[in-house]
């Protein structure tokens, strides 16, 4: 069983490799096609043409990077029952926490700069962010605090 799984981690680390060498050498050719359509036409709106691979690019390249980080994760997880066991116990810590800031957010139609309306639930959603980071800053702080002084007490 070891050695099938260092068969598949080598498969995969090829294969992955693979897949970075393909988008980096796109990337080299994106990066021509600016060069080769020069500044000033892409400044006036000529070049965007040459501009567009470079962004699909960068977003296929974050999916990429997102899909195979996951599956990863997620291999790594199932592997380990009690790893599994503790994320999932701090994802619905964090669930609560998002919907303690939601309860305590309220929401109220503005009106924004460019004539459109920010809605009562995205207004309430903003709210709701902004608590939920609040929150996870007193969280982090006060656990570094704690940690420092049961250190600082252990000597």
């Amino acid at each position: 069983m070891n050695i099938n799984r260092t068969i598949e981690d080598k498969q995969s680390y090829k294969l992955t490799r693979i897949g970075c060498i393909a988008l980096g050498v796109l990337g080299v050719i994106s990066l021509f096609l600016v060069f080769i359509t020069g500044d000033d036409a892409i400044k006036f709106g000529d070049g965007l043409g040459a501009i567009t691979p470079i962004i699909l690019l960068g977003q296929l390249t974050l999916l990429v990077a997102v899909v195979i980080t996951s599956i990863y994760a997620l291999k790594g997880l199932m592997a380990d029952k009690a790893k599994l066991k503790s994320s999932l116990m701090f994802v619905g810590i964090f669930l609560g926490i998002f919907l303690i800031a939601f309860l305590l957010s309220k929401g109220v139609e503005t009106p924004m700069r460019n004539g459109k309306v920010l809605s009562v639930t995205g207004s309430r959603l903003i709210g709701t962010g902004i608590r939920v980071f609040y929150i996870l800053t007193i969280i982090a702080v006060g656990l570094m605090v704690f940690t420092g002084r049961k250190r600082s007490l252990k000597k």
